[in-house]
């Protein structure tokens, strides 16, 4: 399946075939957002994930995976429930996040991430 854009363009959205290439070969860091159609919180927190593609595109790529189509991904990454973050840097998962999460919060937790990876 070929990758596919979100509406806004700057959220890719992606599927297990695509892990590899789209998270773990990725040259930047990258933002996974895993979601599911039924979860609640995620219909809240996808607008934040997108303004944090807005924000940041230039210095983070950021996809998206529904955790029913995703599932090697999920159990790759050890998503437990959703909404779950996961942020990767040099092929490796180097923080997470689940639950709900306000936009400044979300802006806040991936600056500080942005920040540590360039400093390093």
């Amino acid at each position: 399946m070929p990758v596919q854009k979100t509406m806004s363009n700057n959220v890719i959205v992606i599927q297990d075939s695509d892990f590899e290439t789209e998270v773990l070969s990725a040259e930047q860091p990258v933002l996974a957002y895993f979601w599911a159609t039924w979860c609640g919180p995620c219909k809240l927190v996808a607008p934040s994930v997108e303004a944090v593609a807005q924000t940041y595109g230039d210095r983070l790529k950021v996809v998206k995976l529904e955790v029913d189509k995703s599932l090697n991904a999920a159990k790759t990454c050890k998503v437990e429930g959703v909404p779950a973050l996961r942020f990767f840097k040099n092929q490796q998962m180097i923080e997470s996040h689940e639950g709900a999460i306000t936009k400044q919060q979300l802006m806040d937790w991936v600056e500080q991430k942005l920040e540590k990876t360039e400093n390093s």
